[in-house]
């Protein structure tokens, strides 16, 4: 007579040290606008390995030591980590996707899940540096110094992400102050792509944004060299929408 196991005695019975278990950490690729420039932050390593080298804010995703605990989530990690590393919370972070080529890490088998925060330029006086990190500086993102670990190819990647993003969602609005000018979001989209883009061809975009919804007026004007500029802001359901 063939006796069925339960779910729960094979849980009781499994024994997860049976098999190799890669570490798995988050890794950030923290983006703003300023002086018309994409920039990232980066900190420099205070501990081996690569002591001293500049590299993405990032760390370990806590585990749990049973079934019932299995640690957090990586979301959870990901805000963690950038409330750590920098002081700032309640920031955009959206994942970009997994690095796991073997020898990444010289210390063990690593898995890095990478993700891109979007600062605006008024919270970036507030960044400091924490956790394992001498210090923090941002610099502009297609000019860095050499990186540690496989960074480098996280930046390019998360670039990459964010371009594609710009095409179909509102993500830039994550880059601009809450309420903007034409100028401002046109600044965000430049600085992006790092290219110049046509004022003319812009505006009509802008205005076909208003249209279908996306963004709407403020109250208000902004001072400019020239003249006084009217304002907008996004529509907060809209805000990333793809």
């Amino acid at each position: 007579m063939t006796t069925k196991t339960s779910e729960r005695q094979f849980l009781e019975r499994y024994r997860p040290e049976r098999f190799a278990r890669p570490s798995l950490t988050v890794d950030l690729v923290i983006l703003t606008v300023v002086d018309k420039e994409l920039r990232v932050l980066l900190v420099q390593r205070a501990e081996h390995p690569f002591k001293g080298r500049w590299a993405l804010p990032g760390g370990f995703v806590r585990v749990g030591e049973s079934a019932d605990h299995q640690g957090e989530d990586l979301d959870e990690a990901a805000a963690r980590e950038l409330q750590e590393e920098t002081g700032l919370s309640n920031i955009y972070l959206e994942q970009v996707r997994t690095f796991g080529k073997p020898g990444r890490d010289p210390r063990m088998r690593v898995v890095s899940v990478v993700y891109f925060a979007l600062v605006r330029p008024s919270l970036v006086p507030l960044v400091r540096s924490g956790g394992d990190a001498a210090r923090a500086r941002w610099y502009g993102a297609t000019d860095t110094p050499p990186l540690a670990f496989d960074h480098a190819d996280m930046l390019a990647a998360a670039i990459a992400r964010l371009r594609a993003d710009l095409d179909r969602t509102g993500i830039a609005f994550q880059l601009v102050p809450e309420t903007f000018t034409v100028q401002e979001l046109r600044t965000a989209h430049e600085a992006i792509r790092a290219q110049a883009l046509d004022p003319g061809n812009f505006r009509k975009r802008f205005l076909r944004m208003i249209d279908d919804g996306v963004i709407e007026p403020a109250r208000g004007k902004r001072a400019t060299a020239s003249k006084p500029a009217h304002v907008y802001r996004f529509t907060v359901e809209r805000e990333v929408e793809s």
